[in-house]
């Protein structure tokens, strides 16, 4: 290919991910919106999703009353305003990112408006605020300058008239106003929308290849940015392996006599019991620090021992739990630990293993039961923090309804601080924290907490929690291209399976709610807890259990990824996720873009004939079998892959299926005196921050042409 163009295509392909950063649907608490359980009675436009409840609704109509306002016109667009605060962008209306502010960005005609947001016919509603209001008493009126940094003068502190603090609709509107820039919304009188003509183009179909054997419930890609990842094993063993480049037709080297870390003799392995989840810190290049979440049984390991999840300040006693698969409560354990690489810096990121011995405790929670423990864990990248996926701990319909008991870490998403331990705990440097100082300290383990966790505005959670209501998250994971979109699949109990978006102090509602429905449990010793006191976030996707129809109508989520690659770009931006029992595959995408909503579809899928490994098929038909979809993973260039129960598969180009894509650019493979090779499709291996960035490198570009 040519020199000029080679640039036309890496422009093409760059256009196609230079997207205005993504403005995520949050509160001014920068939580998610909720449906209320009441219909707002003051703030009337907010019917779906809203930040409000009933109580919050009938603050703002007081606050209204007390500003008594008594030009109809001008009480109109006041209460607009004040209700801009239950849109489910509120956080971005409000800029609470970067400072509080008393009202919401008012769109201004005097600024261009991003074309995403349909706010184009009422984009001069500063001027309209103006006209309407600028002349109007307002006591305790939002519009005062003090509110926005200025000074206030004897003059105008007793002032009601918004032209007693502005000079002109210029400076008010140079206060107050604003336009839809690449990742914020302002705000136009009605409930922020997008522009949803667009329509949906699913892809015609998921092309895999096999490039590995063996069964891995977990893949880390190496953060040192080169083509290796890590994958582990259920029973306890991880390895580092070599990932082969697209289309070259090579498998995945991988020596499993030789594993990067054996656990084997500490981990307690059964159906839902094993190796759950691995991490590698974000500075792992650097410092070697590697985690593993495992369940281990403390009837055979002195070390497995730890506070059990039952206890009295959950009202359960363990002691009069029953046994469960012969297993008495909270005998066994869900742990994270801390390893480190073989190796010293700067060669750390060489290092093909890790010393055996633990390094530090992060945590470990006796489990009440046998089953429903997660166990996932990640770095957030875009704050470092780990996070730990844990289910409710097992039992049909969680009798003790620990998911929705904000006392115990069960059923929740925990987000921890593991560089910022404190010093006087750092003496035990084996064990972790001693129990009595466990109690003392009210953690369980050997890590801090972030400040910005959610106990600092609901005092009643444990600290640990980030978000709640989940009955067993299996599989998270963030968007490479935007780290705000956390999403997570969660396995229902009979009716639904939910994929999740997270947010800071979310309640996802289990066991109130099974998904979008309803649920009550057949017993509830431990209480329940009623629909009206909760703020539930529903499903952004998912399916009922009877839409699946394998295995005798059984189903369970595996959670996926955003599919970020150019490998494949009719799938770039959609979300992929499965069914665990392999013969379904879903493909999620947001519409309108960046407004939290999605539309999903079932897409076909099967394996390329020229596949490093021959796949074999359902009887008689493409459909690739892969026994049970453990897991997804991805890797440094963002391809995606399938961890199933059959082997490692990845997404490769859909022309090798014969599916269509008219953004997919093929070439032939290259010539070879000695060997022949599969068709080769041209991709580009772009760096995990291609969305982020700016227009300007792209005129940098067009000025290199």
């Amino acid at each position: 290919m040519g020199g000029f163009s080679l640039i036309v295509l890496l422009l093409g392909n760059l256009l196609l991910l230079l997207k205005p950063c993504s403005t995520l649907p949050l509160c001014t608490d920068l939580t998610g919106a909720f449906k209320p359980n009441t219909t707002l009675t003051f703030c009337t436009s907010y019917t779906g999703k809203t930040c409000c409840d009933s109580a919050e609704d009938s603050a703002l109509q007081q606050q209204f009353q007390a500003m008594k306002i008594t030009d109809p016109g001008c009480a109109a667009v006041v209460t607009s305003i004040l209700c801009a605060k239950c849109d489910p962008f509120s956080a971005e209306l409000f800029r609470v990112k970067t400072s509080a502010r008393p009202v919401p960005v008012l769109c201004n005609s005097t600024v261009s408006a991003n074309s995403t947001q349909s706010t184009q016919a009422s984009a001069n509603f500063c001027s309209q605020v103006w006209g309407q209001c600028s002349n109007i008493s307002i006591v305790n009126s939002p519009f005062a300058a003090s509110l926005q940094g200025q000074a206030v003068t004897t003059s105008t502190s007793n002032s009601t008239k918004i032209t007693q603090y502005w000079q002109s609709q210029s400076n008010f509107c140079s206060a107050f106003g604003g336009a839809s820039l690449d990742d914020s919304v302002c705000f136009d009188g009605t409930p922020v929308t997008f522009n949803s003509s667009a329509t949906l183009s699913y892809p015609s179909g998921m092309c895999i290849e096999q490039i590995g054997n063996g069964s891995y419930l977990n893949m880390v890609a190496h953060p040192d940015g080169s083509s290796r990842a890590f994958f582990s094993n259920q029973h306890g063993q991880i390895w580092l392996a070599t990932l082969p480049v697209q289309g070259s037709g090579k498998m995945m080297q991988v020596d499993v006599s030789s594993p990067f870390l054996d656990l084997s003799d500490l981990v307690s392995f059964d159906t839902e019991l094993g190796l759950v989840g691995i991490a590698a810190h974000p500075n792992f290049a650097q410092n070697g620090r590697f985690f593993a979440s495992f369940n281990c049984d403390k009837s055979k390991w002195p070390g497995c021992a730890g506070r059990c999840s039952c206890n009295s300040a959950v009202n359960c006693d363990p002691s009069k739990l029953p046994s469960n698969n012969g297993a008495l409560p909270c005998q066994y354990q869900s742990v994270i630990s801390e390893f480190t690489a073989n190796g010293t810096s700067p060669n750390i990121s060489a290092a093909t293993s890790a010393q055996p011995i633990e390094v530090r405790r992060i945590l470990t929670m006796g489990l009440p039961f046998t089953t429903h423990h997660g166990g996932q864990i990640l770095f957030g990248p875009a704050d470092g923090y780990l996070y730990f996926m844990m289910g409710d701990g097992g039992g049909v319909g969680d009798p003790y309804n620990f998911a929705q008991n904000k006392k115990t870490l069960l059923g929740k998403i925990l987000r921890l601080d593991v560089d910022s331990i404190p010093s006087k705990y750092k003496h035990d440097t084996v064990r972790g924290y001693a129990a009595a100082e466990i109690s003392q300290l009210g953690l369980w383990g050997n890590y801090s907490i972030p400040s910005d966790n959610p106990y600092t505005e609901d005092t009643a959670l444990l600290p640990e929690i980030w978000a709640m209501g989940f009955r067993n998250p299996w599989k998270c994971s963030f968007d490479s291209s935007r780290p705000a979109y956390f999403m997570c699949g969660d396995v229902g109990q009979a009716t639904y399976e939910s994929v999740e978006m997270v947010t800071k102090g979310g309640n996802y509602g289990w066991r109130v709610y099974e998904g979008p429905y309803l649920y009550t449990p057949p017993k509830s010793p431990g209480g329940n807890t009623s629909a009206n006191s909760i703020r539930e976030i529903f499903p952004v996707m998912g399916y009922n259990r009877s839409s699946v129809n394998q295995q005798q109508g059984s189903a369970s989520v595996t959670g996926g990824y955003f599919y970020r690659s150019m490998t494949d770009a009719c799938m770039y931006g959609s979300y992929i996720y499965a069914d665990l029992f392999g013969a379904a595959m879903f493909s999620g995408i947001e519409n309108p873009e960046d407004s939290g909503n999605f539309n999903q579809t079932l897409i076909p899928f099967t394996c390329a004939s020229d596949s490093p490994i021959p796949c074999t098929f359902v009887n008689g038909t493409t459909v690739p079998s892969l026994g049970y979809v453990l897991s997804f993973g991805e890797d440094n260039n963002n391809d995606i892959y399938l961890l199933a129960s059959s082997g490692v598969y990845r997404i490769v180009s859909p022309s090798r299926c014969n599916y269509a894509c008219s953004k997919e650019v093929v070439t032939p493979p290259s010539p070879s005196p000695t060997t022949s090779t599969p068709s080769q499709t041209s991709r580009l291996s772009l760096p995990k921050n291609a969305m982020l960035l700016c227009s300007s490198l792209l005129l940098i570009l067009l000025g290199f042409i």
